[in-house]
């Protein structure tokens, strides 16, 4: 089974790599690609770390897991992304963000890119309401890392790859 994992991964946390390790040990997957957008939807652009060096520490991030690689794409909705894969990995976020209107041209738009997502294994948040079925356990200790919380000076948040690189300081 060939599973993705998008994301701009700005910086690779503990968290992501939690859900990685959650994804392969509940489902018998034999390929995890984690796939960075060149430009994401919805983010601002990222000129530093440059998208080479943020691909340079994903890989040294999961070094260690076999069968994850790391992909880069010009894609941007989830929808797309997923299309060739058997099964589609994502945070509770990204999971409200897909059913988020605003993020289609219209929508049939939405329920056309809805309707064509592969299986989904979703990373429960906090409160934030995923299907039972989707649903990817995950250690809670990491249910508050982010991205956003280890660029705002959570160090430890993230990968040790990550914290080694410098370029997240």
């Amino acid at each position: 089974m060939r599973a993705v994992y998008p994301g701009s991964f700005n910086p690779p946390t503990i968290g992501h790599l939690a859900i990685v390790e959650a994804a392969l040990s509940a489902h018998p997957l034999t390929q995890l690609d984690l796939v960075v957008s060149r430009r994401a939807l919805a983010k601002d652009v990222i000129d530093h770390p440059t998208l080479e060096e943020r691909v340079d520490v994903i890989k040294a991030s999961i070094s260690h897991l076999a069968v994850v690689t790391v992909q880069v794409t010009d894609l941007q909705l989830i929808a797309d992304i997923a299309e060739s894969y058997d099964m589609v990995i994502m945070g509770a976020d990204k999971w409200v963000q897909i059913n988020d209107l605003g993020f289609y041209d219209s929508p049939e738009h939405q329920i056309e890119c809805l309707q064509r997502l592969p299986q989904l294994a979703i990373a429960s948040r906090g409160d934030q309401d995923v299907p039972a079925d989707a649903r990817l356990v995950v250690p809670e200790p990491i249910d508050e890392v982010s991205s956003t919380g280890a660029r705002g000076g959570n160090v430890l948040w993230m990968t040790s790859a990550a914290q080694a690189s410098h370029y997240w300081h």
